[in-house]
């Protein structure tokens, strides 16, 4: 015959508090956020974003004096192939400038 031994589970019927830091007042101080770019990086931006949408723009309109008229100096032209691309691709060059200028 032999005896097993049982474990004696102890509880306790204390009431525990979250624990909470004491912080005086005034003892933290935090810094205004500051600011990635500057005002200088911020006109660049509005100036590249400007120059990308005047190439936009450039690019609209050529609508056929007639239906019946088939005019390729309208839908080609030197304004819609050549120009308003360089003044949307200088439009990029400026945005990365601005971005990657240190004020």
């Amino acid at each position: 015959m032999s005896q097993s031994k049982k474990k004696k589970v102890v509880t306790t019927k204390k009431r525990v508090s979250p624990t909470s830091a004491k912080v005086r007042k005034g003892a933290i101080k935090r810094k205004a956020p500051t600011l990635i770019f500057k005002k200088e990086n911020y006109v660049l931006m509005g100036i590249g974003a400007g120059l990308v949408f005047l190439g936009m723009i450039l690019m609209l309109g050529g609508s056929m004096p007639s239906d019946d008229v088939w005019d390729e100096s309208i839908i080609y032209s030197f304004r819609r192939t050549v120009l308003a691309p360089l003044v949307i691709v200088a439009g990029l060059v400026v945005e990365v400038f601005a971005i990657f200028k240190r004020a």
